[in-house]
């Protein structure tokens, strides 16, 4: 909790924590939680707890999903104000460091999420759900997925055209 951060308006070098230490610091605290609550008259109350635990990181997950939106925002808008100056390109430079940071803490914590969710899983016999909302997953959203989205997408776009001929549309009245 205490040592070296940097300023709001700085880069933070330090890394992210890596899945191979996550995943084991997350099993333990899971493990501690439910053999505290295990064979005691509170044992009813550990699945409530433990999706609590799990919807923790779903929120997080959520604010840093509406930083990067606003971040989104003040890139655009940082884009139509370019002017060629230097101070416009560092600052929009600054608001793309942001953005990338961002996307790596929301992945961070979206790992986080799922990995709960399966011990959640594990502890309670069912599966975790958000009470509202739903459960994305950014990292499972890969460039074949992307491609795939784009033909899909193209594909309904031509199927559409056959539908709207080219040219400017007129009106005939009758009389």
């Amino acid at each position: 909790m205490h040592g070296y951060r940097p300023l709001s308006d700085e880069p933070d070098p330090r890394p992210l924590p890596s899945s191979d230490a996550a995943s084991p610091a997350l099993d333990s605290a899971v493990e501690a939680l439910s053999g505290l609550f295990l064979d005691t008259r509170l044992e009813t109350d550990l699945p409530d707890l433990l999706w609590s635990f799990v919807n923790l990181f779903h929120r997080k997950v959520q604010r840093i999903d509406r930083e990067l939106d606003d971040n989104e925002t003040a890139q655009r808008r940082s884009q139509a104000e370019q002017d060629a100056s230097e101070i416009r390109s560092v600052e929009l430079e600054r608001l793309i460091a942001q953005g990338l940071t961002l996307t790596e803490r929301r992945n961070a914590f979206e790992f986080f999420r799922d990995h709960l969710a399966e011990l959640y899983a594990t502890e309670t016999g069912s599966s975790w759900r958000p009470r509202s909302g739903s459960q994305v997953n950014h990292r499972a959203l890969t460039a074949a997925m992307v491609d795939s989205r784009d033909f899909l997408n193209a594909k309904k776009l031509a199927e559409m055209q056959v539908l709207l001929p080219p040219g400017p549309r007129s009106l005939r009245w009758r009389r």
